[in-house]
Formats: C-alpha cells, structure tokens, sequence
C-alpha cells in the first residue's frame, strides 16, 4: 500500500449528504456529491457520496468502502489470491487507472487502485 486513494459512504439522498458536509463541516464538495483532497506531492484523498442503493460496494450492509492506492495492481492481486485472501475476478481501467477488488476477513468489499500516470 502507498496511501489512501478515497474513503466512500452509502447516503440515501447524496445531494442532501453533500450539502450537509459543506454546511456543517465546510467540505467542499461538489453538488454531486465528492471532493478530492490534495496532499504534498500529488498524494490525494477523495471523499465520495454513493446512493443507498449502490451495488459498488458489494453488500448491502457495508455503508463504507476503504479504497487504498497500490503501486502495482497485479502483482499485489496475484500475492492477495496466493495468500488466500478473496480477491474479486475483475478489474476495471479507466482515466483514473486500474481498480481491483478484495474483501476483509468481515466481508467488507475494498477498492485497490493503482493511480493513472500523472495522479
């Protein structure tokens, strides 16, 4: 692991959640309901509303998902299944970079990133 890529929380209204965080607690997030932090050296933290609904987390009942950046997603996949961890069978690219699932001993699902050149 080298840092925390975003933290992520269920709401069942996110536009109202995203409002209530820049009122209360002067986040400045987005009317859609999100905000990237930015550290020294390009480290950044995003905090993301998700509907209630959302299936990205996996189930139902995780109202939080941790997202952690990794220098190089395969192989860290390849050591997570040998070691007998559950490791989800996609992976996604997108503008973003490469994304990759695997789930705690507690069956929370957790997001693996490895950053696009340049984040």
């Amino acid at each position: 692991m080298t840092g925390i890529g975003g933290v992520f929380l269920r709401a069942r209204n996110p536009a109202r959640m995203a409002e209530w965080y820049r009122r209360h607690l002067g986040v400045p997030m987005s009317a859609g309901g999100a905000v990237t932090f930015h550290w020294a050296e390009a480290e950044t933290t995003t905090l993301a509303l998700f509907a209630q609904d959302t299936d990205y987390f996996g189930e139902p009942g995780q109202r939080a998902m941790l997202n952690l950046r990794v220098d190089d997603l395969a192989v860290l996949l390849e050591q997570l299944r040998g070691r007998g961890v559950e490791v989800l069978p996609q992976t996604e690219d997108s503008e973003f970079g490469r994304f990759g699932w695997c789930v705690d001993p507690e069956g929370n699902r957790i997001e693996l990133w490895e950053p696009a050149p340049g984040m």
